[in-house]
């Protein structure tokens, strides 16, 4: 039995596109929670298991699997054969999962540090920040239309996701911006904004 709590509009909204993406939608049963969100809006729902209160948080036959990058792992190495990622053994699976590692170690806090309005040489030095972010994109995208090549994967969902809810970090990069527009044409990305609209407020 797989549950996901998810909260519409919110980072859960990727764990959606992500299984419809692995045609894994009806496999699962989605939960509809509320969180508390920037804005003041929201709270803490007590039928949400994930000790914080948040979402994505995907439960298995028990096992309580938290924090997107490990969703995102756990799901597509469950459902493999729409290859949404490079499986064990793959040449490709170790710059795979050095993606999805860059996502949460990098991406997430320049992004955040950006939005916040912070700027301190121990955050530059540990992070990195807009620049080598834009770069290490533009790089990996110069001949490919996807991070990891001709396919779009999981990584391509992920890494797109930031710059859809923030487009003011969008990289001044006419590669990296055909690419977060190529990755936002997809059916997937429309079916869950119609999901999330339907279910906004069922919490």
């Amino acid at each position: 039995m797989l549950t996901l709590f998810h909260a519409p509009r919110s980072r859960s909204s990727r764990i959606v596109t992500l299984l419809r993406e692995l045609d894994a939608i009806d496999k699962v049963a989605i939960e509809i929670v509320d969180i508390t969100r920037g804005d003041g809006s929201g709270h803490k729902d007590p039928r949400n298991p994930h000790p914080e209160g948040k979402v994505p948080l995907l439960v298995h036959d028990g096992v309580v699997i938290w924090e997107s990058i490990a969703i995102i792992h756990y799901l597509t190495d469950l459902f493999p054969e729409k290859k949404m990622a490079p499986v064990a053994g793959d040449p490709q699976r170790g710059r795979y999962l050095s993606w999805l590692a860059w996502y949460a170690g990098v991406v997430e806090p320049v992004l955040i540090a950006r939005a916040a309005g912070i700027s301190h040489p121990f955050v530059d030095f540990t992070f990195r920040g807009p620049a080598e972010l834009a770069t290490r994109l533009e790089t990996a995208l110069t001949d490919s239309p996807y991070l990891m090549g001709e396919r779009y994967t999981a990584v391509d969902l992920l890494l797109h996701s930031p710059f859809a809810w923030y487009p003011a970090a969008t990289p001044d990069s006419d590669v990296v911006k055909a690419w977060i527009e190529r990755c936002g044409e997809l059916p997937s990305l429309q079916w869950t904004a119609d999901y999330d609209a339907r279910t906004v407020g069922a919490a």
